[in-house]
């Protein structure tokens, strides 16, 4: 499986600026949201990029490229009718490639050298399959993400297979239909903001359309027909997904990059400071 396209989404109106939002990055420059997000799936190995936005938003996402502008491809979502119509709307541009498909208010941050996109493409490759990346997430947040259920079926990092997914269940709902063998009591996996799939996932969101026209078209539908079709799985990473939408997300995700970069013991050193005048 050769990933060469990524497919980004940053149409939701309450959330369009967010990708906008400036950093500092590891390595110590003042980037944004959009151009991190860029550069991971770069080094990575992804050459072309898809970015559905809200109409004329075009000038100020192609400022927020950086020296990716070029390999960067804007998609207006003229109508806003759901996660899974954002994803529809990128379908040229993605043609029947398998992509990497990526959110525009989440920042992903490695535990180690090799960067959150560089690992699930590589899961994705070796496996030959649609890979989601997820996370251990307490049942208080829940009501903010995508779910899954399914079985471990081992790997290097823990490997899943996908038997049913959920968009923001209740714990109720998540303890009935959710449950993962081997996690932690009050944990479920949620979606970590990166997905690799193929051409399949639109002709299963054209039939989802098709068959409720004038409704709003989710992903996660489309993703739970996707794990009933075929082998469909899940990763988790080495790494922490940072939602700058969220309240302080912004501030976590900063102090996320911080600490994984160079100025790591300048930070620190900070951070005790404050903490002291604080107890005082």
């Amino acid at each position: 499986m050769n990933i060469r396209k990524a497919l980004i989404t940053a149409a939701n109106p309450r959330q369009r600026t967010l990708p906008l939002q400036t950093l500092v990055d590891r390595d110590g420059e003042s980037k944004s949201a959009l151009q991190i997000i860029l550069e991971e799936a770069a080094s990575a190995g992804i050459e072309e990029f898809g970015v559905v936005i809200c109409p004329g938003e075009e000038t100020a996402y192609a400022a927020a490229c950086g020296n990716l502008r070029s390999q960067v491809r804007f998609i207006p979502q003229v109508e806003p009718k759901g996660y899974g119509h954002a994803l529809l709307t990128g379908r040229t541009a993605m043609g029947d490639e398998p992509f990497l498909h990526l959110v525009g208010d989440h920042l992903h941050v490695a535990l180690g050298t090799t960067s959150c996109a560089r690992q699930i493409l590589t899961i994705a490759a070796k496996e030959n399959a649609p890979v989601a990346a997820v996370q251990p997430t307490r049942e208080s947040l829940l009501t903010s993400y995508g779910t899954i259920g399914g079985r471990l079926v081992g790997g290097d990092q823990p490997l899943y297979q996908i038997e049913a997914v959920l968009e923001k269940p209740t714990p109720t709902l998540a303890e009935q239909q959710l449950i993962v063998p081997g996690l932690r009591a009050g944990f479920y996996l949620c979606f970590f903001g990166l997905h690799v799939l193929d051409g399949e996932i639109f002709s299963i969101l054209d039939e989802q359309r098709a068959a409720q026209p004038g409704k709003n078209l989710g992903l996660s539908p489309a993703l739970h027909a996707l794990a009933a079709r075929r082998r469909y799985l899940a990763v988790a990473l080495a790494g922490r997904r940072y939602d700058i939408g969220a309240p302080y997300g912004l501030l976590l995700a900063q102090l996320a990059l911080s600490l994984a970069g160079r100025d790591r013991d300048h930070v620190l050193t900070q951070l005790v400071e404050f903490l002291a005048l604080r107890a005082e």
